[in-house]
């Protein structure tokens, strides 16, 4: 017998079908389902689109297409009918983003018509801890940063986001969407720094955040101060705000070819637990 199976953007009234896959695996979706939560599917607030795979009428996959294309637990034959749909609608995407598998699959299928891209990071790895390591100390110094410290914190994230990313997130619009993502989180209390002589030397923030488990994003150390030890200690910091005001899992993804921070995240207290691809256009 034939499965039966179709693809369409769901709606707000699909939120608790979505919620189920989403929650499914709480580690790899939480940057996706964190903003489902708090904006639902109306894509208008959720800042792009959410599509819904189908087999026999029920839902089972999912894949979120805004300013990143995300595969949510997704087969390879949902993947298949997810790229049928980016290549008629054309890239609208910075950035494709997931679980290694699904997203090699998505940008095989994609790279023909929306190739080449300006950097494809194949291997990222993903992290958890739910507990911190007793090896190494948390840096006193590390703390939230208030509303008013803005303007001190948005250097060392530009600074980040470029040496990451490879271009200023300053581009475009002057970095005004750039700008209200970082006040987003120093207003929620998810960013953190080490602050000396007016100048921030390690910064990091809680990015996505839900019951269940949160991530650890724009790890970013002031290059004078490399090799002193404070991605270790003030990661230490960060993740012990994490765990005791946030969740109970704490994941972050590294590109495999940093090293040292792979070998720092590991003696913080963080386990690889699957990989990551993102390709950047």
């Amino acid at each position: 017998m034939l499965t039966q199976t179709t693809t369409r953007v769901l709606e707000p009234s699909d939120l608790g079908a979505a919620l189920a896959i989403l929650e499914s695996e709480p580690v790899a979706n939480a940057f996706v389902t964190s903003r489902v939560q708090i904006a639902g599917l109306d894509p208008w607030r959720l800042g792009g689109e959410m599509w819904g795979w189908y087999a026999d009428g029920r839902l089972r996959s999912l894949c979120y297409s805004g300013a990143n294309l995300v595969p949510i637990c997704a087969t390879p034959e949902a993947v298949r009918a997810f790229a049928d749909r980016a290549r008629r609608a054309g890239r609208r995407c910075s950035s494709i983003v997931g679980p290694a598998e699904p997203t090699a699959q998505l940008w095989r299928l994609l790279e023909s018509g929306w190739g080449p891209a300006r950097e494809v990071r194949a291997n990222q790895p993903l992290m958890v801890t739910e507990s911190p390591s007793a090896e190494v100390t948390p840096d006193p110094l590390v703390r939230r940063i208030r509303k008013d410290e803005i303007e001190l914190l948005m250097p060392a994230c530009v600074a980040m986001f470029t040496e990451e990313v490879g271009i200023s997130p300053l581009a475009g619009d002057g970095g005004l969407l750039y700008q209200a993502r970082v006040a987003e989180l120093v207003g929620a209390g998810r960013s953190f720094a080490r602050v000396e002589d007016g100048k921030v030397v390690f910064k990091a923030e809680i990015g996505a955040a839900t019951s269940q488990a949160c991530q650890i994003q724009g790890v970013w150390v002031a290059p004078e101060y490399r090799g002193r030890g404070l991605s270790e200690t003030g990661m230490a910091a960060v993740l012990r705000h994490a765990l005791a005001d946030v969740a109970p899992v704490v994941s972050l993804y590294v590109n495999d070819y940093n090293t040292p921070a792979r070998k720092a995240y590991t003696r913080v207290g963080f386990r690889e637990v699957g990989a990551f691809m993102s390709v950047l256009f």
